[in-house]
């Protein structure tokens, strides 16, 4: 099975269900809760369908771990496959009008992190597409990226997502990187966010916060390491999770190991 070709015919037609509604006060309307915990939107359920009628075109026999539906068997043979998905990364920006979000894919050999091996990360509004298979490389509208060479952070644009009612906590956490740090951005995709580091439009990515879900970011996890960069939990531990659409994770993704080490330092100071 040619996963990454169908990854990206899936991704095209969840696409363009988001496209229908973005911006549209009918993208906001809400259909209960979904099972990742938040509500599922217009927008979000359609570009699921997409992916659900897709993988049901092509007869893909896997598991599929999305925030909206949950964990859900699809096709009728037995399968190991996983297939993990959040429809619309970005849903308040897309709900908005805002051009930053995302439609996430990446398939699994097991329900952990670790086995991730194809990933797709579409931004919805501008078209363009990150793919990455393990041991591939990480590609961008088909042209392979690496990570920055950047290792100052008073050089650095550092991502750093800050969305969470106990801001001063996460601020005291964070205070040692802000007294260095001069360029931080948070775009409101994070899957995106992450391949902006990948593709070296950004030198690291900091959600320390134990919000964002594996959904999230599993696809820009193989991205970003495919291009070179690390991704890490906050301890510095090699990143890994079941693939369930409840768990959270906290996580550092630097473009290389001096930005990591020198973020680590701030972060410690």
């Amino acid at each position: 099975m040619d996963w990454m070709e169908i990854l990206k015919e899936c991704s095209e037609k969840m696409r363009k269900a988001a496209l229908r509604y973005y911006g549209s006060p009918k993208a906001a309307v809400g259909f209960g809760v979904g099972a990742g915990g938040d509500t599922s939107k217009r927008i979000d359920l359609a570009a699921e369908k997409a992916l659900i009628d897709c993988l049901n075109k092509h007869e893909v026999s896997c598991t599929l771990v999305s925030e909206e539906v949950g964990t859900k068997k699809i096709g009728f043979g037995s399968s190991e496959c996983y297939v993990v998905t959040d429809p619309v990364d970005g849903t308040t920006n897309a709900v908005r009008g805002l051009p930053f979000s995302a439609n996430v894919i990446a398939v699994s050999s097991s329900p952990w992190l670790r086995d991730i091996e194809t990933a797709i990360v579409t931004d919805i509004i501008h078209g363009v597409t990150y793919t990455a298979q393990k041991g591939v490389g990480a590609f961008k509208n088909g042209e392979k990226i690496k990570t920055s060479e950047t290792s100052e952070i008073e050089d650095a644009i550092i991502g750093v997502d800050m969305n969470t009612f106990r801001i001063e906590e996460l601020v005291s956490k964070l205070e040692g990187l802000f007294r260095r740090g001069k360029h931080f951005r948070h775009f409101g995709a994070n899957a995106l966010d992450i391949c902006y580091v990948a593709d070296g439009s950004t030198d690291a990515f900091i959600d320390i916060r134990g919000k964002l879900r594996v959904t999230d970011m599993a696809a820009s996890y193989l991205i970003l390491r495919e291009a070179g960069g690390i991704m890490v939990s906050p301890e510095g531990k090699e990143l890994d999770a079941p693939l369930t659409p409840t768990q959270r994770l906290a996580f550092i993704a630097a473009a290389n190991s001096r930005i990591y080490e020198a973020i680590q330092e701030a972060l410690n100071s």
